[in-house]
């Protein structure tokens, strides 16, 4: 997988934040994920005027729709110009496959959202899922590898499974990264930069150890290190 391995969760409550911060950023050091709150307080202008910065985007509004719907929304992400999409792999594997059809070769990496990394085993089952909340990811991110999809959102907890079972060139995109001494927030599957990589993550969903940082550039400069980026 090419290019910066950091993802930074943008999760700003206007547009004029987000740019702000990502003007201290250098794009060459990470891309950028636009996701719920940002996208429904700017719109499509978040993630143009992020990328006329300079930065990938990785738009993260996780589709779950008819696969027609689902299909049109993903197209509308290719001709924003973004770097990544995501769907939700519970949508199916009809969704699924309209999702990766309505990419065309050279667009975005369409990759699918398994099991939310806030979620535990009690959430899991107040779902009404059963069984192991691993067992679940791997089902899912083998449905998105047939529907043809680039890869899954996971834990970090599971991409050394996944990685194992979906070869090299299926990206894993894992949230729930803290680094050492951060955090844990709402999330609950965590895992450190380092210890991600090894276990086979490809790219590092990372928010408010970030966004909250006094000097955030410094510390993608630490992570970077710390994954012999």
């Amino acid at each position: 997988m090419a290019g910066p391995r950091i993802i930074v969760a943008m999760d700003f409550s206007t547009l004029a934040l987000a740019v702000e911060f990502a003007e201290r950023l250098e794009p060459g050091s990470c891309r950028l994920k636009v996701g719920h709150q940002l996208y429904s307080a700017a719109g499509p202008d978040a993630v143009r005027r992020l990328a006329d910065l300079g930065f990938d985007i990785f738009l993260d509004l996780k589709y779950h729709d008819i696969p027609n719907t689902v299909a049109q929304a993903c197209r509308a992400a290719a001709e924003l110009g973004v770097w990544m999409v995501n769907v939700h792999a519970a949508g199916g594997p009809a969704m699924l496959s309209a999702a990766a059809d309505a990419v065309e070769p050279g667009g975005p990496l369409v990759i699918a959202v398994t099991v939310l990394t806030s979620i535990d085993a009690r959430q899991y089952e107040a779902i009404g899922y059963r069984g192991d909340i691993a067992e679940r990811v791997v089902e899912f991110a083998q449905m998105a590898q047939a529907s043809g999809l680039d890869g899954v959102v996971c834990s970090a907890q599971e991409a050394n499974q996944l990685r194992g079972l979906l070869g090299d060139q299926f990206a894993l995109v894992t949230p729930g990264i803290r680094p050492p001494g951060s955090q844990a927030g709402d999330q609950q599957r965590i895992m450190t930069p380092a210890a991600a990589m090894a276990a086979g993550s490809d790219y590092l969903v990372i928010g408010r150890p970030i966004t909250g940082a006094a000097d955030p550039a410094q510390v993608i400069r630490e992570i970077r290190s710390d994954i012999g980026e």
